[in-house]
């Protein structure tokens, strides 16, 4: 063992916890790192990077293992696992909360909502806040405060060589520029700094379902309630794909939704804790399921469009309205472009059988295919095995240029590269 692995928790195969750490959300990866490090410090991650380095090991980063292509877990390579590092404290007076790499969402909304506060999170309580922040950040309170990278003032970031740095808005303004949105192409973080805000402890959900017959009609009339809808509301549907659709919005923060709910007369409207809000689409399950999932941003939702969602097919499709103080921020602000997206679009597939892999799979691609004349981009954190071509639809190319640069800075050998990878520039 070197001297750089010597204080570091290792796992490798056969060890206890080895199959368990290796295991993330999507059952179809089943890889086997050389080594596992458990990181419980900076310091950790700092010699797990000279570690993969020394021994030229395909480094991945895992946090909440949501990523779906699975980029955390390399096969024969040497894993950083962060979740030891999931600590969260909030300070309520300054309306902010220091956030471990490792830490879940469900972490940081219970420490928040012990003091009525909140930020921009996800919508599933065991995603990493990591993994969901550095691609950019979608929640329910997104339309009201920003992306949950709009709501980052500091990273402490460990680079391609070993440096601790910390990147804000002065302080290594480039590298700040890129982690909101550029992923993690630039190194690991392993503390956010996020604002707070008060929102309450409580959300209305409103929802009702429509059948086939009438469903275009009435996400006509949804469409156009979300391109005006107040900024505590955002507007949701989905449709398993027999032709129905469930429509509806989600409602945080003060005021009454009544103008809304007068243009959905049969929605049921439910009153429900905020933390029960972040964690009705749990499940305990999860990570027994093989998974396959494509996305869209769209900037508008025509009606064609509509009936293209509507589409019978075997997979379920979702839509979730954008807008608001998403669209506040310059497109040129951030590593994240997309700030005139309307609704983002998703379609996705789960089973258990292997040999179902091909027919779930292309079923996804099929209706995704339908959406694609209508879509302006893609969310980063909903690609999955579109490589090189599905990074050009997730960043324009002026933002692609400016990341190549970040990441020249950063890590020019591109040392972390197990990602939706933004390549650096090819040296003589």
């Amino acid at each position: 063992m070197t001297t750089t692995a010597q204080n570091l928790n290792l796992l490798s195969a056969g060890d206890p916890g080895y199959d368990e750490a290796r295991t993330i959300w999507n059952a179809m990866v089943d890889r086997r790192p050389e080594l596992i490090v458990r990181a419980s410090s900076t310091q950790d991650v700092v010699a797990a990077v000279r570690l993969s380095r020394e021994h030229n090991l395909e480094l991945g980063v895992r946090c909440g293992g949501h990523n779906a292509a699975g980029f955390a877990v390399p096969d024969g390579g040497l894993m950083l696992d962060l979740t030891p590092m999931s600590a969260v404290r909030v300070d309520p007076a300054t309306r902010t909360a220091r956030v471990q790499g490792g830490a879940l969402l469900g972490a940081l909304d219970r420490a928040s909502q012990s003091f009525g506060l909140a930020t921009t999170a996800g919508n599933v309580s065991h995603t990493g806040v990591g993994g969901l922040t550095l691609g950019g950040g979608m929640g329910w309170l997104a339309r009201q405060y920003g992306l949950a990278c709009d709501n980052v003032s500091a990273y402490r970031i460990v680079t391609a060589d070993g440096s601790v740095l910390r990147a804000t808005a002065t302080e290594h303004p480039d590298l700040f520029w890129g982690l909101r949105g550029g992923g993690g192409n630039f190194g690991v973080v392993t503390e956010f700094e996020f604002r707070l805000h008060p929102v309450g402890t409580r959300a209305l959900v409103a929802s009702y379902t429509v059948s086939p017959a009438d469903a275009a009609s009435a996400m006509r009339t949804w469409r156009d309630l979300a391109m005006t809808a107040p900024r505590q509301a955002t507007l949701d549907a989905s449709s398993p794909g027999d032709g129905s659709v469930h429509l509806g919005f989600v409602w945080v923060g003060p005021g009454s939704p009544s103008a809304l709910l007068a243009e959905m007369p049969s929605a049921r409207v439910t009153e429900m804790s905020y933390l029960h809000l972040q964690t009705r689409d749990d499940t305990t399950s999860g990570h027994a399921y093989r998974r396959y999932s494509k996305g869209h941003y769209l900037r508008a939702l025509p009606d064609a469009a509509i009936e293209s969602f509507l589409a019978p097919g075997p997979a379920s499709r979702s839509l979730q309205a954008y807008g608001g103080a998403i669209a506040d921020v310059a497109a040129e602000a951030t590593a994240f472009a997309h700030r005139d997206t309307q609704f983002e679009y998703v379609t996705g597939m789960r089973w258990s059988d292997p040999a179902e892999d091909e027919p779930r799979m292309s079923a996804a691609r099929t209706a995704a295919a339908a959406l694609t004349p209508y879509a302006t981009g893609v969310y980063v954190n909903m690609l999955s095995d579109e490589g090189e071509a599905g990074v050009r639809r997730a960043y324009p190319e002026a933002q692609l240029a400016r990341l190549t640069a970040v990441k020249d800075a950063y890590d020019p050998d591109n040392v972390f590269h197990l990602n939706h990878n933004i390549r650096p520039s090819e040296r003589p």
